[in-house]
């Protein structure tokens, strides 16, 4: 299969980077400090913004309080060794040119851009959870990034590794690849589900860019 398109837009935790120790580390903590730790044990973290995972455990005037607190923990955790490269991700980001890539994450800017400084990561565009009213699934923060690059939304293709994220890219009319690093691949609805990073190659021409799956 090869997928042609104009731009790239890649979520960053469980696509580009892994940050589930850490992420699991801090919201435990987080879980413990305001005493929901029986009610987080239900709630779906993975691709969804602090605000909304807060909302689903804490009383509405006590969002912004905890929004807070959970970025001072998580980014306060990046030294400690709960981030890592995926396969594929350098490899792939480097045969780009930096103009035709962003990073679409439901992650804080200040959170995002420690976990990607601490691997070396420093993306030209990025769409953060302060950017954006409404998260993923909605689509506003891909569209957000199609904008950012001066792409059309048809002609982006959106890696994501979480069915919201996913959800917020079909949503925004464009090609979805779906990477099964954190869920399984027959929990993942997209155009292409592959392992990771690393089964795919990227071909940059005159025309734009075209994907393939690695033979």
């Amino acid at each position: 299969m090869r997928i042609r398109a104009e731009a790239m837009l890649f979520d960053n935790d469980g696509t580009l980077v892994s940050s589930l120790e850490s992420v699991q580390r801090c919201w435990t903590r987080w879980a413990e400090e305001y005493g929901v730790t029986e009610a987080f044990a239900r709630v779906e973290l993975h691709g969804r913004t602090a605000a909304a995972i807060a909302a689903d455990l804490v009383p509405a005037a006590a969002v912004p309080a905890a929004v807070a607190r959970i970025e001072e923990l998580e980014v306060e955790d990046v030294p400690n060794g709960g981030v890592h490269l995926l396969p594929g991700t350098r490899d792939l980001l480097g045969a780009l040119p930096a103009d035709v890539w962003a990073v679409v994450t439901s992650a804080t800017r200040r959170l995002a851009e420690a976990r990607l400084g601490a691997v070396g990561i420093r993306p030209k565009a990025m769409i953060c959870a302060d950017d954006v009213t409404r998260g993923k699934p909605d689509p506003e923060p891909y569209l957000l990034g199609a904008r950012e690059l001066g792409v059309d939304p048809a002609r982006c293709v959106v890696f994501e590794d979480a069915p919201a994220g996913l959800r917020a890219g079909r949503a925004a009319g464009m090609t979805t690849v779906a990477l099964a690093t954190t869920h399984r691949a027959d929990e993942l609805e997209a155009d292409l589900v592959v392992e990771d990073l690393s089964a795919l190659s990227v071909l940059v021409t005159e025309e734009g860019i075209e994907i393939s799956v690695r033979s």
